[in-house]
């Protein structure tokens, strides 16, 4: 082995994921399940990948952006993650340091932990010193385009499979059509299943928060992104009058929102998504804001990230579960009642297929 080992080369793709009509939340209809991955080459042969979930928006300027950042970090030592962090934070400061860059700024950091931890012979988890641990799962979707029988066969399919929990949109533009559906889950997964709901940030404070006081009834447990993530008072509000606890953070480019909201005292479960924060570091360092109030943490998508990432951390809740990439990979995540483990193989454990990867 090299005594420097450093990043040489990198490649960028597109890969889909099967769909076959579109599916809409409260505030987007999603025309494809579309992924971009980032491959980058070691001089010592190590490939260390990332992915980042696209749907139809914006390709080329996230491919444009990638491109840009991953031409700035050749020749840096593959271990090097804060520092290239850091680098690309002064390279993206004139055009914005949230948005696309951070997008590519995060896939550059997940690769590099992918290719350093390969390089190690070890897997993500064990390298930041943890313990695997079983980590509970949410099936998620319950997509508002959804049919009653689309609903019903989602979310059975999810008991069925060992899924203690279900995740459902709602934020029709009535409020009780969205009630309905709620009641008609709970009917059908039984008492044993903890439903959530999850606006998108589609309502306004006084639908949400009808909705969340008749929702109680039927035993909610969480409400996901009710109104505006911005909206820092009126998230103060449904916390102190809708009686349900309050999910948000996986619209954040950084920890801002969360100190706002730990001020207000208007927040109970964190929700911080990888690609929007920049990485490995940036995820653990708002996992570590959120234990010093314990608020506990339940990231949002990336399962096959999160999981290896859950397991290093004492305020973790649990992962959302979406099978989307499972036929794209060599080694999806698997679920036994309900719970995931992470992966045991060097990196994050898992690549990508070649035959479903199309270059950029």
């Amino acid at each position: 082995m090299k005594s420097k080992i450093t990043i040489e080369n990198y490649q960028i793709f597109t890969a889909k994921a099967a769909l076959q009509k579109p599916i809409a939340d409260a505030t987007h209809t999603l025309t494809e399940i579309s992924f971009i991955v980032l491959r980058l080459t070691t001089s010592a042969g190590v490939v260390g990948e990332s992915y980042l979930l696209s749907f139809q928006y914006s390709p080329q300027a996230i491919a444009g952006a990638l491109k840009d950042a991953a031409k700035i970090i050749i020749g840096e030592e593959v271990f090097n993650t804060v520092k290239v962090f850091e680098k690309l934070n002064h390279a993206n400061e004139y055009f914005g340091q949230e948005g696309i860059n951070r997008w590519a700024q995060a896939a550059i950091n997940i690769a590099m932990w992918d290719a350093w931890c390969k390089t190690l012979g070890q897997p993500v988890w064990k390298v930041l010193g943890a313990s695997a641990k079983k980590i509970p799962a949410y099936g998620s979707g319950g997509w508002i385009s959804y049919s009653i029988d689309e609903l019903l066969d989602e979310v059975k399919g999810y008991a069925a499979r060992g899924f203690k929990a279900v995740k459902i949109k709602v934020g029709k533009p009535d409020w009780k059509e969205d009630l309905e559906r709620l009641k008609i889950v709970r009917d059908a997964v039984g008492k044993n299943i903890n439903i959530m709901m999850d606006a998108n940030q589609g309502m306004n404070v006084p639908d949400a928060l009808a909705l969340a006081r008749s929702a109680r009834e039927i035993g909610i447990q969480w409400f996901e992104e009710p109104i505006d993530h911005t909206d820092f008072e009126g998230y103060n509000i449904l916390r102190t009058q809708a009686g349900i606890s309050l999910a948000m953070g996986e619209r954040e480019y950084s920890t801002v929102p969360l100190r706002e909201l730990v001020k207000r005292n208007a927040l109970d479960i964190w929700q911080p998504d990888i690609l929007r924060l920049g990485g490995v570091e940036a995820w653990r360092n708002s996992a570590a804001l959120a234990g010093a109030y314990n608020i506990p943490v339940l990231p949002h998508y990336y399962k096959d990230y999160d999981v290896p990432l859950l397991s290093t951390i004492s305020n973790g809740a649990g992962t959302e579960s979406f099978d989307w990439i499972d036929p794209l990979i060599d080694n999806p995540i698997k679920f036994v009642d309900g719970f995931a483990l992470p992966h045991d193989k060097p990196g994050w454990g898992f690549n990508f297929k070649d035959e479903f990867l199309v270059p950029i």
